[in-house]
């Protein structure tokens, strides 16, 4: 079955940087697009940012446009959010999650099909 899994989480202090990775197995993980979501406590699920089937086209929520960068390893399948300049407003579980509709780009959480269980990041001092 479809399986995703996060890691890379922790606690950080301000300013610091964290790479996020997702591993996927139990399908065709060049099929998918991936996209990173993150949900702080209260709050809604936020997209962050989508990578499309072959890494070539990106698109980041302005919020984390200039700091978060998306890429993938399609031979290793794996994704990463590498996130730099840390905040403490970027404290939230981080999702991925990847989605099939050809020429997507989706950054709906409601689009997307199979998601990984989260892994917890902490900006803190």
């Amino acid at each position: 079955q479809v399986q995703l899994v996060e890691s890379g989480g922790g606690l950080v202090q301000p300013g610091d940087s964290l790479r996020l990775s997702c591993t996927g197995s139990g399908y065709s993980f060049k099929d998918y697009d991936m996209g990173w979501f993150r949900q702080a406590p209260g709050k809604e699920r936020e997209f962050l940012a989508v990578i499309s089937r072959t890494g070539g086209r990106t698109n980041y929520e302005d919020s984390v446009k200039n700091r978060f960068t998306i890429s993938r390893d399609n031979d290793k399948r794996v994704m990463y959010l590498q996130m730099n300049s840390l905040k403490p407003e970027d404290t939230a579980v981080y999702y991925c999650a990847i989605e099939s509709t050809i020429g997507g780009l989706r950054r709906r959480p409601d689009e997307y099909d199979y998601w990984g269980q989260g892994t917890q990041v902490t900006v803190s001092s």
